[in-house]
């Protein structure tokens, strides 16, 4: 399942982000990268301790909880704090997947990478290349999302950035962690989620919302890892 988050940022409020985040000093990004992983990252990062990237992250997390398209989606239990990410000159991420569980920089928390995020802080046109490609059922998918917009896709997932030929593309990028460790069980629940949704919309008061409210909470609570 692969969902785009439209607005995370508006457009003015990621252009902002983006030149604080210009201004920052970026390390190797393989600082973050497991063994296989690094071999093919080139990019850089902020360093995840970095003041900048805490308050970022932090306002990243705020905008998620009240976005209840990723809410629905993700049925997020933890989520790893956002890091952020530059390439540039020709810098890439070859094909990879990422490490299944995550620990938190500073404490003893460890995240299951269910779910993988890429928050775009870069318009479209102001680079060339940086598409990320992910590998699904119905093959490679390109994602090059407006600057505020963010791509959920299946910590599963064979992915990679490709090479970025002019300017800069930013981003943020982090993993969440289910209620429900099942792609195939969260996409059910979200179609069904957003049915009731409209069913609200177009027929409010109709005695099935409270039966397929009722299916939905009782299979989130088969399915549910608490």
């Amino acid at each position: 399942m692969l969902i785009q988050i439209a607005e995370i940022f508006t457009t003015q409020e990621a252009a902002d982000i983006r030149r604080r985040l210009d201004a920052a000093d970026w390390v190797d990004g393989k600082v973050t990268a497991g063994h296989q992983s690094a071999e093919v990252k080139h990019n850089r990062q902020l360093p995840e301790q970095h003041p900048l990237a805490q308050e970022l992250g932090n306002l990243i997390l705020q905008r998620l909880a009240g976005s209840n398209l990723f809410m629905s989606a993700a049925l997020p239990r933890k989520i790893f704090p956002p890091l952020f990410n530059r390439y540039e000159g020709g810098e890439a991420f070859g094909y990879h997947v990422d490490n299944a569980v995550r620990g938190i920089a500073g404490s003893a928390e460890r995240v299951r990478t269910d779910l993988s995020a890429t928050l775009f802080f870069s318009e479209p046109d102001s680079y060339e290349g940086g598409e990320l490609v992910i590998d699904d059922t119905y093959g490679p998918r390109a994602v090059k999302l407006p600057a505020g917009h963010m791509v959920l896709y299946p910590g599963t997932s064979l992915h990679k950035v490709n090479p970025v030929t002019r300017g800069a593309r930013v981003s943020s990028f982090f993993w969440m962690q289910s209620l429900v460790r099942e792609d195939s069980q969260r996409a059910l629940l979200l179609d069904m989620d957003v049915a009731i949704q409209r069913l609200n919309q177009d027929a409010a008061g109709h005695p099935s919302i409270v039966q397929l409210t009722g299916i939905y909470h009782n299979l989130l609570r088969r399915w549910a890892d608490v």
